[in-house]
């Protein structure tokens, strides 16, 4: 339980720059305290006290804006920075190292039964109001932007971005726990971009030759090529 609960801790003080102690932490943090009380929760829904557990979660929701329903798994050294609005399903798995930014969700789409939320890989980064719909697979080390509308499984040492989530393939390997969200590629202004310069190629060969079905010379050399 001390090895769970200093995990959780260290968390908070590696990958929040704002954070000065332990103890704020401990206090002051929501992010924290959501995962403290869903841990408890959690352990009540295992051993069937299903309304104690939600009744863990509600007065965890009331006091944080996060709601992680108690049947979800969580792994150690979860984060959920600020965390307003972050919402997690029942049958959400979430692996160890992970970061969630605020207004994310770990969702269903209102149509499956059984497992209907999805599994989250380790050292992943969700970032601010993403949404991560269906049961479905996100590899490890993968980053999802902020604002992504994520439906199919993602590969591991993968970013996705736009809605709907768009694939862009990493380095083969990434840190450890990668929260430069900020820094996303563009796949589609990438499509434009080559579009254009292919237009401008186009045109600059359409400037170099003669309009040879306009010319009035029967005997030009241009004409005869």
């Amino acid at each position: 339980m001390f090895d769970a609960l200093k995990r959780d801790l260290d968390a908070v003080l590696a990958r929040d720059p704002a954070v000065h102690s332990r103890a704020e932490v401990f206090f002051c943090y929501p992010g924290f305290k959501a995962v403290r009380s869903h841990r408890r929760a959690h352990k009540a829904y295992l051993k069937g006290h299903y309304l104690l557990a939600r009744l863990i979660n509600f007065h965890s929701y009331q006091r944080t804006g996060i709601d992680i329903h108690p049947g979800a798994k969580l792994g150690q050294g979860v984060f959920i920075d600020h965390g307003t609005g972050v919402v997690i399903g029942e049958t959400a798995e979430v692996g160890d190292d992970v970061t969630i930014y605020q207004g994310a969700t770990l969702g269903g789409t209102g149509k499956d039964t059984g497992k209907r939320h999805p599994t989250i890989g380790h050292g992943v980064t969700v970032g601010a109001g993403a949404k991560v719909l269906g049961p479905i697979t996100i590899g490890n080390h993968v980053k999802i932007g902020a604002g992504a509308i994520v439906l199919k499984d993602v590969p591991d040492n993968c970013t996705v971005v736009g809605n709907p989530g768009r694939i862009v393939r990493g380095p083969a390997t990434r840190p450890e726990i990668d929260l430069n969200h900020g820094d996303l590629p563009d796949p589609v202004a990438d499509r434009v971009h080559a579009i254009e310069s292919k237009l401008a190629q186009l045109e600059e060969e359409a400037a170099e030759k003669p309009d040879c079905e306009k010319c009035p010379r029967v005997d030009c050399e241009a004409r005869k090529k």
